[in-house]
């Protein structure tokens, strides 16, 4: 995939890892979920110009990472309504890789007219 086109990533937050998904590159990662892991994510993104960085609400989980991302173009998205996209999308199975996915493409078309 060219690098020079502009990235949506998508990354669901757990207590230990980020699972992340970069799209429409359709490159995946996984990192600790530390400050140690943030750094490394960032300098992930480094390979791409990134377009929106999305990720759920996830209580204390996401807040150290926010804080990480502060010069990034960041969107919270509501687990709820990420939710009911994937649904929308055919999207039944849900994995911490799947959810990534669905998080990069949501936010890619804020306009909900994606499937």
């Amino acid at each position: 995939m060219d690098n020079t086109l502009p990235q949506t990533i998508g990354i669901d937050i757990s207590k230990a890892t980020l699972d992340v998904y970069a799209f429409p590159a359709g490159s995946e990662r996984q990192f600790t979920n530390t400050v140690r892991g943030h750094r490394e994510l960032i300098d992930w993104f480094g390979q791409w110009k990134i377009d929106r960085i999305a990720y759920e609400a996830t209580g204390a989980y996401h807040r150290q990472l926010e804080q990480a991302l502060t010069d990034l173009p960041c969107v919270k998205l509501n687990p709820a309504r990420a939710r009911r996209f994937a649904q929308a999308a055919g999207t039944l199975a849900k994995t911490d890789r799947i959810d990534a996915v669905v998080l990069a493409r949501m936010a890619a078309d804020p306009s909900g007219s994606s499937p």
